[in-house]
């Protein structure tokens, strides 16, 4: 399980660092809003443990900005308010759960054990979902695409692509962001095997006289939808 910490206070951060990694979990630590928001933008993680108040963007930005891209990715905040009107801004910016501060290391690992049961939960329900935009089609569990119910036969990468783009819709993803999903760092091509891998797929899933669905966003990157 992957957890991203957003936390500025290092007397803090580094204690949660180690009891966290001591159970078995791999952590990525941030400690202002703007890195923390990039970090959970470009990569997968199972919980998020957001600070309340942040340099730069509040943990309550984050958690905004993350839910209006559609990432449902649990958020435990911590937080030294305790009113009933900050809980509630809380929940309503999207968050799971929260911990106020001060707290006991055993409590915060019990709330961090059971938001990875219930997400963990849901994706066994949603295991079977599909992904989809107009006729295009995506089959998760087969790993298999369709347009206008015709099968489409893509490679693993192409899979991998055009599932990050299908749960992206409409958001501009830079080439940086592209290349840290589908390529480790010590992996990552030349610049040109993106390309060519963008043109493969737009001449597998776009079809002619329809309308585009892969929109090239020059010198910055490709924006997926209609």
């Amino acid at each position: 399980m992957r957890i991203l910490l957003v936390d500025d206070e290092t007397e803090l951060s580094d204690p949660l660092f180690r009891v966290l990694t001591r159970e078995g979990y791999r952590v990525d630590v941030a400690d202002n809003g703007r890195l923390g928001t990039e970090l959970a933008l470009q990569n997968h993680y199972d919980l998020l443990i957001l600070d309340w108040m942040l340099p730069q963007k509040s943990g309550l930005e984050i958690c905004r900005e993350l839910r209006s891209h559609s990432l449902s990715t649990p958020v435990l905040f911590l937080t030294a308010k305790d009113t009933i009107d900050d809980r509630v801004d809380g929940l309503d910016a999207g968050a799971d759960d929260y911990i106020v501060k001060p707290f006991e290391l055993r409590e915060l690992l019990a709330r961090v054990r059971a938001l990875l049961r219930r997400s963990a939960n849901l994706e066994t329900e949603n295991s079977s979902n599909k992904l989809k935009l107009g006729d295009l089609e995506l089959d998760l569990d087969n790993q298999i695409a369709y347009r206008q119910g015709k099968a489409i036969d893509l490679s693993t990468k192409e899979i991998e692509l055009l599932r990050y783009f299908m749960e992206r819709q409409d958001r501009l993803l830079t080439h940086e962001e592209i290349y840290n999903h589908l390529w480790r760092k010590n992996e990552q091509p030349s610049s040109n095997v993106l390309a060519a891998l963008i043109r493969l797929l737009r001449r597998k899933i776009e079809i002619e006289g329809e309308e585009r669905l892969i929109h090239t966003v020059y010198g910055k990157g490709y924006r997926f939808g209609r």
